[in-house]
């Protein structure tokens, strides 16, 4: 007799289940062990996978086997507490509960009436994150504004400028697309990426994206600024939209709201992108990196780097919430409820696509398990790391600091120049002990050290540190010999 049900069973479910949950709790018990990054090249991981997809299923304990044995080769070990590299992306045993839980309920949260408790949840927390933050009050709900859950920044400076356009054209690019090319972007050249990409994306071209230049601590020359705004203009282009950064991926710069919100009036939208900064302020001593704020249209961050929420998960709020709706909103008839009629959210017109995840409930887990307190606790824990790091390298004879710490961000070179900077980052990465990333900062090749993983503590940065200072003297001695 044939086979008509392939379904994993619930009580199969429940064994593989505590399998999986301890596979993840032992995970977070050796991974300190273990090569921060994998020795493996371009093609190792995918060579050693079956070339055709099985016909017949398999047991789990094969899967698991082949977790272990295929796949944690090729894994870089971002919850390692030696991971220093890039931002972090942190996760925690709350955020992962919180997120099987959503798994496992399987929500598709496109309008409110698909779950309200999906749609209600998210602007409760985003409410919350206003309180525990100190943001403006015009990012609330109750409002005009408010917050929703995007993947991550990216996808929120889209859909700011998006807004900004909409608002600049008045409804007309929707209606008609581009038809004024004359519209002007402005960012810092130290901005991400995703300004630009974004600003393709909207049909704004490279060409009216103007990245301008820094300050000597790497902040945007809003005189600069000012001064592009008034050629622009001069020249019968139409300035409407600027992101503002406040924490560079370079090296956690911090843009002056204060002064950029001074060459503001109502044709520009200001978005403010603090992704990874932004989650410091939950400590009241550093708002002040906000100071300016009450004047952005738009702003985000992501709890997912340096809140303990595992990816994704970037909280994006809207001073104005009818300027995002009028960018973004459709409503086809099979999408018509009676709740949208009568003024309930849906968050599928906050957002490019239509389908939305339950990202809310694992932040609602975090902020419940850790509380304000705790969030702050780590958070603190963390820049005093960094700071002992940077007093490292201040009293060091082979490195000096590119620029004072920002932060939990040290940016740092050896005094001998570029070439050595760099054959110490990929000696002390490829020892599979730490993992740290680099940048340029006028032209000189600089490690980041971000101090930014849940489980990092002094005994792990004053080890990165050690594998430093060793490299530096192989290499002197290496060169005088």
């Amino acid at each position: 007799m044939s086979k008509t049900n392939y379904h994993m069973t619930a009580d199969e479910f429940r064994k593989a289940g505590r399998e999986v949950v301890d596979w993840i709790a032992d995970y977070y018990e050796w991974v300190e062990s273990h090569p921060v990054v994998p020795s493996v090249a371009p093609g190792d991981i995918r060579a050693s996978l079956p070339e055709h997809p099985p016909q017949s299923g398999e047991p789990f304990a094969s899967l698991m086997t082949d977790v272990d044995k295929l796949i944690m080769p090729g894994i870089t070990h971002w919850q390692s507490p030696n991971f220093f590299a890039y931002f972090p992306s942190n996760t925690s045993f709350p955020s992962i509960l919180g997120e099987m839980m959503a798994a496992g309920m399987g929500v598709q949260g496109m309008v409110w009436k698909t779950s309200p408790a999906c749609t209600e949840l998210e602007t409760h927390v985003l409410d919350w994150m206003v309180e525990l933050l100190g943001l403006p009050d015009r990012f609330l709900s109750q409002g005009e504004g408010g917050g929703v859950i995007q993947d991550t920044a990216s996808s929120a400076v889209l859909c700011a400028l998006l807004a900004a356009r909409e608002r600049a054209t008045e409804g007309q690019s929707n209606q008609q697309g581009i038809q004024d090319r004359k519209l002007v972007a402005y960012t810092s050249n130290q901005a991400h990426s995703s300004v630009q990409k974004a600003a393709r994306i909207a049909g704004i071209g490279d060409e009216s994206i103007r990245l301008i230049g820094v300050n000597a601590d790497f902040s945007m020359d809003v005189d600069a600024l000012r001064d592009a705004i008034q050629t622009d203009r001069e020249n019968g282009l139409r300035p409407f939209f600027i992101s503002a950064t406040v924490g560079t991926t370079s090296s956690m710069a911090m843009d002056s709201l204060t002064e950029i919100a001074s060459v503001l009036d109502e044709s520009i939208w200001l978005h403010v992108d603090a992704a990874m900064a932004g989650s410091a302020t939950v400590c009241p001593e550093h708002r002040s990196i906000h100071n300016g704020l009450e004047q952005a249209d738009s702003y985000c961050f992501n709890p997912h780097k340096w809140l303990f929420t595992n990816f994704d998960c970037n909280c994006f709020y809207v001073a104005d919430r009818s300027a995002l709706l009028g960018a973004l909103a459709i409503l086809p008839e099979y999408l018509r409820t009676a709740e949208h009629d009568a003024g309930a959210i849906d968050y599928r017109d906050w957002q490019i696509p239509l389908g939305r995840r339950f990202r809310a409930l694992k932040l609602w887990f975090v902020l419940r398990h850790y509380g304000a307190e705790g969030l702050q606790a780590h958070i603190r824990q963390h820049l005093e790391l960094a700071a002992m790091f940077e007093q490292y390298v201040m009293e060091s004879d082979h490195f000096e600091l590119i620029i004072p710490r920002s932060l939990n961000t040290v940016c740092f070179a050896h005094r001998e120049g570029n070439d050595w900077t760099e054959a110490i980052l990929e000696q002390v990465n490829r020892s599979g002990k730490m993992y740290v990333s680099h940048t340029k900062l006028n032209d000189r090749y600089t490690i980041r050290m971000v101090v930014g993983q849940r489980t990092t503590e002094e005994r792990h940065v004053r080890g990165a540190w050690e594998l430093l200072e060793e490299a530096a003297m192989r290499l002197k001695e290496k060169n005088d010999a």
